[in-house]
């Protein structure tokens, strides 16, 4: 109930949050959750899968609304780990483990198949990433004022560094991710480019993220495989 698990026959080592932001992805959705909780259960963590959802049809703020899944599954838990999480990645190998590096916020989807299995650029923090709290907390959360896609990741890798930490990253023949419903012949006619960054990172990042983080929340329920929490 509500995306929760722990092992049954042994005490689990680590706890992590796995956080999803959402709008209107039923079919990434049950993919998702069809691969992912036989994957977390393999390696016998405690875990909770947590789906935010933004009401409305404006404009999707994925940063913000990962900065709410934060807020709200730590009144739940004391969390070892949160991992952040695109609905439409699927980890490929068993042991690119679901938590975190005790000392630095940890990308996990080093090797993508859209981007052939490399880095698409040195600094990209997309996909799936691991931070404990204190890492969150530390780099004052994803940014709040990010609408539409992309832009983010580059803002949230300085917020690293200005924070005095670095990225450490999963190995690429462990960080595999296949992205669903990826098409190749499509990449070719349009490849992607990297978004570009709105922001000065270096002025904002202390007065825009957990510290700022405004919003209503307007339900919180537990499905059979994961906690919803709708927001706007």
């Amino acid at each position: 109930a509500g995306g929760h698990y722990r092992p049954p026959h042994c005490f689990a080592r680590y706890k992590s949050a796995i956080l999803v932001a959402y709008r209107n992805q039923e079919k990434h959705l049950r993919h998702l959750l069809y691969y992912i909780h036989p994957f977390l259960q393999r390696q016998q963590l405690s875990y909770t899968i947590y789906l935010i959802q933004q009401v409305g049809s404006g404009s999707f703020n994925r940063a913000k609304l990962l900065n709410v899944g934060v807020r709200e599954a730590m009144k739940d838990e004391e969390w070892d780990c949160l991992v952040l999480h695109d609905i439409d990645l699927v980890p490929e190998n068993d042991y690119n483990l679901y938590i975190c590096d005790e000392y630095y916020p940890k990308h996990m989807a080093s090797a993508m198949d859209k981007f052939q299995y490399t880095l698409p650029y040195k600094s990209f923090f997309g996909g799936v990433s691991a931070l404990t709290p204190e890492h969150y907390m530390k780099m004052n959360g994803f940014p709040n004022t990010y609408w539409g896609d992309g832009g983010e990741y580059d803002d949230i890798a300085t917020r690293i560094h200005l924070a005095g930490m670095k990225i450490v990253r999963t190995s690429p023949h462990l960080g595999r991710y296949r992205v669903m419903d990826y098409n190749e012949e499509t990449e070719l006619q349009e490849p992607w480019r990297r978004p570009p960054s709105r922001h000065n990172t270096r002025k904002t990042w202390k007065a825009d993220g957990m510290n700022t983080l405004q919003f209503r929340l307007l339900s919180r329920t537990k499905h059979p495989l994961y906690t919803k929490i709708t927001v706007d």
